[in-house]
């Protein structure tokens, strides 16, 4: 049995063994002058430990066996206890917070395999575990790297499944094993990521607030704005809602029937695919009609003639093809990353305009049957629906 235990400032090891009669520690101090616990504990002669505690133990307590013998761990060093130098490991040197208590299972995995020396193996530099120390492993990480290790049970499972692969191929009835490995391996956990959603948080609530704010603000002073204006916002806007594209461009013509189209604004991804959009201004009065047609709410003249614009801009790029990307990328390459290549690849097209706060009910349902005819195509987004997205994405930021 192995305990761990603290005398001043020093961590004291103590073994007792399991074989009655057996003194086999003390007899490998005497002959060896070292003597070696669960195949990774190295002690020697001068790390022998007494303290009262043990001068009085009594003897009828260990008639038939040996009596435990202590040895010095480690010793204080300012917050961190420092475990003696080859007891574990030999290159480096291994600190432990004087707040976490010491465990067998932080050193053993296993039943004979060392948790540091395999550590060891991998980085070479002092180890901390725990604490302020700017290089130090925290201890919740730490606890990770334990139960990463393999055990008996987990060992077992990879020899058979590798095994039961081979055997499947030439017998029936042979046990899928490797599904079960890997199930077994699914459960646990092989990497712990920094957590980056909460190193963000802060900033992604700060963005999203923020536009969200001057989003409200801009439509209640639409006036203040003339269309050039406008576009030029919302486009700044659209820009931090999408990161994925990474310019935007004003004007862009392209080739339509042997005649220039100038498209608004052409948008480019990450990957050099483009897509097209028109920002219009809102108005209370510019996408469902207010009668009915056969019992039906339709698209007011400004939606279905963007609509149709942006499917004719979408139908005249798609035929431009390979040409058109050479062309646009003369035109565009001096505010494009080195090497760039421009794609024309089935491009989406955005539409941003209207309000749809004062729809009735039945205007909204008819508005939502428009909007999936053409989500294939093109995205049909009002201004109170950029408002709902920003609210839902704060809320989820809030969240986590």
């Amino acid at each position: 049995m192995i305990s761990f235990r603290r005398v001043d400032n020093n961590i004291i090891f103590t073994y007792s063994s399991d074989f009655t009669y057996s003194d086999w520690v003390r007899k490998d101090l005497t002959e060896k002058g070292h003597a070696i616990i669960k195949s990774i504990f190295y002690f020697e002669n001068k790390d022998v430990f007494i303290d009262l505690e043990e001068e009085e133990i009594d003897d009828d307590i260990y008639e038939d066996e040996p009596y435990p013998i202590s040895f010095l761990f480690a010793n204080k060093e300012d917050s961190y206890f420092k475990i003696v130098k080859n007891v574990l490991v030999e290159n480096v040197d291994i600190y432990f917070h004087e707040d976490i208590d010491f465990e067998l299972k932080f050193f053993l995995a296993d039943v004979k395999y060392s948790v540091f020396k395999q550590i060891e193996g991998l980085v070479n530099q002092d180890l901390f575990i725990g604490g302020n120390n700017p290089n130090a492993i925290p201890f919740d990480a730490f606890k990770q790297i334990i139960k990463s290790f393999p055990n008996s049970y987990e060992k077992r499972l990879y020899t058979e499944s590798r095994v039961s692969t081979i055997l499947r191929n030439y017998f029936e009835d042979v046990p899928d094993v490797e599904k079960k490995f890997n199930r077994y391996l699914n459960k646990k956990i092989s990497k712990k990521g920094k957590g980056l959603s909460k190193i963000f948080k802060a900033y992604e609530l700060e963005k999203y607030t923020t536009i969200l704010e001057k989003l409200e603000d801009m439509l209640s002073h639409i006036n203040s704005y003339n269309e050039d204006q406008w576009q030029d916002e919302i486009l700044e806007i659209i820009l931090l809602l999408y990161p994925k594209y990474i310019r935007a461009f004003k004007s862009t013509h392209i080739k339509a029937d042997f005649k220039n189209k100038f498209l608004d604004f052409l948008l480019v991804d990450g990957n050099g695919h483009i897509d097209i959009i028109e920002v219009k201004k809102p108005s209370n009065d510019s996408i469902m009609s207010h009668s009915l047609y056969r019992k039906n709410h339709i698209p007011k003249r400004e939606l279905s003639g963007t609509i149709m614009q942006l499917e004719k801009y979408i139908y005249y790029l798609n035929r431009w093809g390979g040409r058109g990307e050479k062309k646009l990328l003369e035109k565009l390459k001096d505010n494009l990353p080195k090497d760039f290549e421009i794609k024309i690849i089935n491009p989406q097209g955005f539409i941003i305009m209207g309000r749809e706060n004062d729809l009735t009910r039945s205007q909204k349902k008819d508005f939502e049957v428009i909007k999936r005819k053409y989500k294939n195509v093109i995205d049909i987004i009002t201004y109170d629906d950029l408002i709902e997205r920003l609210k839902m994405t704060i809320e989820q930021i809030k969240k986590r």
